[in-house]
Formats: structure tokens, C-alpha cells, sequence
């Protein structure tokens, strides 16, 4: 015990094993074996570096030390293959910290270090962020819901990018005028998804709270759902667009937008983020309602804990795990010299059905 912290050390000649106090609290091979779900002849070997480990199996066996808290032995302390950065808007929001976690777990994998840059109000800019990653060699650039998301914003940047070699790879969002790989779930079903469950349910006054529409992620949520209002419910096109209220994200938008889809006499409300249907249920319960017995509310990502809401989210989940792992395995390629197909891949939704939706209760007259 080495102020108060837990090292692996060699013994002799024979396999590194956890050293502790002596106080029998401290994790042996047995317990790295049993977190790593494996003998402990192979944690013997990886502790050693010995030859005939798959990768996968040492990366686990790696995975376990940390989470019992080890340090790693200096001869499992592997060289860089290069750094990766990765550029998100904000941590506020759990689903980026999830995107994030993914990808940095992706890239260690593959041997390779991530520089996370956060963006923030008043802070730097994505150009800013990505002239600072290029000044620090990085090998290549993860964007998620970047400048590529705001059609509003100019293309020409990422075009430059290129053109100075930097292989990058962008999720959520889309622009036909970016030579790019692209990862996106695909939000007209997600929003199609959601609506078509609360009309199963029995609601035919439904909203949509979305962000602002210049965002690819917004006007796809809200094409699928006017869509989806003509053909489940038969609402003229004209009519199903006065239900989509464009918004701020996040909790104080998702309260505005709500309000507005009340006074509308809207019994069911579809939301572009668990951001903002937990703002969207702030504005039922300010009006005396009850979620779901009076108004039922979706939101969309599956962020983490939004499980343990009250209630429960309604949520459609986006397929993190999978859309971070083919963002990272695109990317990967480029670098390699080996680009696949640069194009968008779409990702399927999952609606998750939880305690905020529930057939609709009698309305007032």
C-alpha cells in the first residue's frame, strides 16, 4: 500500500500480482479474473505480458484493473497510436457525456488517446477547438451534433478540414454539400415511432416540442411527424405543422413549447430530448395536471437515469453503442488508408415504454 493506493507488482519471477496491506481487503488474481470474466491463467498472462491473449480478452483484463482501482504494471503501459479529438456542444445534456464514454472507449481499444473539447457559451468556437486540435497533431476528429447539424452554418469549413488531410467523421446531422462519413439515428421514425404510440393508446390531440428547425435533428423529427399525424389520424398537413412548436433546447424550452401544445388542448406531447420532456412535465404539473392521467409525454435519447425519473420517461433510445462504434470504426478506416463508402448511415430508434404515457383521461367539456 503506497500511500493508501493499491499497486500491482511482480513477485520474483513468478506472475505480477496485486500487492496490498496484508489486511485480506485487497483484490487478488481471482477478483480481476472474475470482474474480466476469465481464468486466472489469462490474467496471469496479461499481468506478464505474455504472448496468446486476444485483444479483446487483454482489454478486458485492462478494463478490470481500473475498475478495481490498480494501477497498471509500466510494462502493460502502452504507447499511443495517436490522438483523436473529439468536439461535442456541452456536457449539460447526458446524452453527449454517453456519446462521449462510447467513443472514448472505441478509440482506447484500438490504441488510440481521445482530447475531449467541449464547447460552451462564451468559450471557444468549434473552429477554435478544431485549430487547436490540428496544432496538437491530432490524427483525427470525432464531431458530434456539431456545425454540420445547423444548416444554417457554412460547409466550406469542414471542406477545408479535407483538404489539409485531417480524416474526421461527424454524428447527428447531415449535409449533402460535405464529402463525409456521417452517423445519425433516424428521427422522422423515431418521431413516427412515438406518435404512433400514443395513438394506440387512444390520443388524437398530439404535439411536438422540438429545438430550433434549422437543425437537421429537428426538421427530420418534425417531417416524421406531421407524417405521421396525416396518415394515423388523418390531420391535414397545414393543421399537423400548427402542432410543432420550434424551440430552445433543453428544460426551459421543453416548458415554453408545452405550454403553447395546452393551450392547444394537446393530451399527448412528443419532444425532441428527455431535456425537454422533463420540461414539457414541469408545465403539466404547473397547471395542476398529472403525467400520464391527464397528459401523456415522450421524449427522445434513453439519456442515462432517465429511467429513475418521476415518472418513469417514455423515450425513443438512441442506438449509442452503435452509432458511436461505427463513427469510431469509419473514422479508423480513413486513417488507415481505407475509406469506406462516404455517405450517411442512419440508425434505427428503439421507443422505450415506460410511466409518462397512458391512455388519455376524460377532458373537460
Amino acid at each position: 500500500m503506497v500511500g493508501g493506493v493499491t499497486v500491482l507488482a511482480p513477485r520474483g519471477d513468478g506472475p505480477a500480482e496485486p500487492r496490498g496491506d496484508g489486511g485480506g481487503g485487497a483484490p487478488r488474481l481471482a477478483d480481476i479474473a472474475a470482474q474480466a470474466g476469465v481464468s486466472e491463467a489469462t490474467v496471469s498472462r496479461v499481468l506478464n505480458g505474455k504472448a496468446g491473449v486476444a485483444g479483446g480478452t487483454r482489454t478486458r483484463v485492462l478494463a478490470a484493473l481500473d475498475v478495481l482501482g490498480y494501477e497498471r504494471p509500466v510494462r502493460l503501459k502502452r504507447r499511443s497510436a495517436g490522438l483523436i479529438g473529439l468536439v461535442i456542444p456541452e456536457l449539460t445534456n447526458p446524452i453527449f457525456p454517453a456519446f462521449a464514454q462510447v467513443i472514448e472507449q472505441v478509440l482506447a481499444g484500438h490504441g488510440y488517446t481521445p482530447v475531449l473539447c467541449t464547447q460552451m457559451p462564451g468559450g471557444a468556437t468549434e473552429d477554435e477547438l478544431v485549430e487547436q486540435l490540428e496544432e496538437r497533431g491530432v490524427t483525427g476528429i470525432v464531431f458530434l451534433s456539431g456545425l454540420h447539424a445547423d444548416a444554417a452554418a457554412d460547409p466550406a469549413r469542414y471542406v477545408r478540414l479535407a483538404a489539409r488531410g485531417v480524416p474526421f467523421v461527424l454524428i447527428n446531422g447531415f449535409n449533402e454539400h460535405i464529402d463525409a462519413h456521417f452517423v445519425s439515428p433516424d428521427d422522422r421514425s423515431a418521431a413516427r415511432m412515438a406518435v404512433r404510440h400514443l395513438v394506440e393508446l387512444g390520443h388524437e390531440r398530439i404535439g411536438l416540442a422540438i429545438g430550433p428547425t434549422r437543425y437537421v435533428p429537428s426538421r427530420r423529427k418534425a417531417e416524421g411527424f406531421v407524417s405521421a399525424l396525416n396518415q394515423l389520424l388523418g390531420v391535414d398537413r397545414v393543421d399537423a405543422e400548427l402542432c410543432v412548436q420550434s424551440t430552445l433546447f433543453g428544460v426551459e424550452g421543453g416548458h415554453a413549447a408545452a405550454g403553447v401544445l395546452l393551450d392547444q388542448g394537446c393530451t399527448g406531447i412528443v419532444c425532441g430530448s428527455d431535456l425537454m420532456a422533463l420540461g414539457a412535465i414541469r408545465a403539466v404539473r404547473g397547471r395542476g395536471l398529472d403525467v400520464p392521467r391527464d397528459v401523456s409525454v415522450v421524449g427522445f435519447d434513453d439519456s442515462p437515469l432517465i429511467a429513475f425519473t418521476d415518472p418513469p420517461l417514455t423515450t425513443v433510445r438512441q442506438p449509442v453503442q452503435a452509432m458511436a462504434t461505427a463513427a469510431v470504426d469509419a473514422l479508423l478506416e480513413e486513417i488507415d488508408g481505407n475509406p469506406v463508402q462516404r455517405t450517411e448511415f442512419v440508425f434505427q430508434p428503439e421507443l422505450v415504454v415506460r410511466g409518462s404515457t397512458a391512455q388519455p383521461g376524460p377532458q373537460p367539456r
